[in-house]
């Protein structure tokens, strides 16, 4: 039991860390787009996500796939840019994230987003022989700092709608463009050639 709740802690101080921000701004591009009628939507995204994240941590942690530090910590920031850069210029099709694209985005760039923390896992997994269960466990803590993040964001854009009448539209816009905004100068502080 002790183990089971080093890693769900180890996941979540992973997904919540300030400092390494990264998962808070991708969830916050993901899923700045649905409200609290598409929760089910949401937690689909969160769903694919974790399984993404955990299919290439898994196989980086078994040493099965090994792609280059410094590439990840580039891929990482360049997922984040184009879900926001997505949501700008998607605006104005109506129906665009009603489709499976944000579950698309979730799953491949989960898959990149497992890659970076891959180094970090191998060092708290000693054995060999004991490192699934240790995986799936932190693989449930990722999850559900992931809800943690997506049910702060509907709240917020559930706030932003009904309190202040921003329009869901003008939310998207600022949130997106904020999180442009922050992520450009870690690509730039970030190259990998």
């Amino acid at each position: 039991m002790d183990d089971f709740k080093l890693f769900i802690e180890l996941a979540f101080k992973h997904v919540l860390d300030w400092e390494a921000y990264d998962h808070i701004l991708f969830f916050i591009v993901l899923a700045v787009v649905y409200n609290f009628n598409d929760w089910k939507k949401a937690l689909w995204l969160i769903t694919f996500f974790t399984l993404g994240h955990t299919t290439t941590l898994g196989l980086a942690t078994y040493e099965i796939v090994n792609v280059p530090k410094n590439i990840i910590e580039f891929l990482i920031p360049l997922t984040i840019l184009i879900t926001a850069a997505v949501n700008i210029f998607t605006l104005n099709r109506k129906n665009f994230h009603q489709s499976n694209t944000n579950v698309f985005f979730a799953f491949f760039f989960g898959l990149i987003h497992g890659l970076g923390l891959s180094g970090f896992l191998k060092m708290t997994l000693i054995d060999n022989e004991g490192k699934l269960l240790p995986l799936l466990e932190f693989a449930l803590g990722v999850e559900l700092a992931q809800i943690v993040i997506v049910i702060l964001i509907l709240v917020a854009g559930y706030i932003a709608s009904n309190v202040f009448r921003i329009k869901k539209r003008d939310w998207i816009l600022a949130l997106s463009a904020i999180v442009i905004g922050i992520v450009i100068p870690m690509l730039s502080g970030r190259k990998f050639w």
